[in-house]
């Protein structure tokens, strides 16, 4: 009999790698805010979770799950500190 893993397993033991995460923020980042936001919190999650996350950033932790919300709007400064926390930059491109 084969052993199944749920998708939200397969995809958590996926971002734990900075360089799958740092491609698929990027890719969320194009669909949109709303798509952006919810990848940034499942990075998190596969890294070590919003609790973790929120106290070695500087962050209140309910502050952050409302910002990484389908409606947040993280400051740049919080924006900023969770990826750090999470060992990815932000870069600009010529496009």
């Amino acid at each position: 009999m084969k052993s199944t893993m749920k998708f939200e397993q397969v995809l958590k033991d996926h971002l734990s790698d900075p360089d799958q995460a740092a491609k698929y923020l990027t890719a969320c980042y194009e669909e949109g805010p709303d798509v952006f936001l919810q990848a940034l919190r499942d990075v998190v999650e596969a890294q070590g979770g919003m609790t973790r996350t929120a106290r070695v950033a500087g962050l209140n932790r309910e502050s952050l799950y409302r910002q990484l919300s389908r409606r947040g709007n993280p400051s740049l400064a919080s924006l900023d500190a969770v990826l750090s926390v999470l060992g990815l930059k932000l870069r600009f491109a010529a496009g």
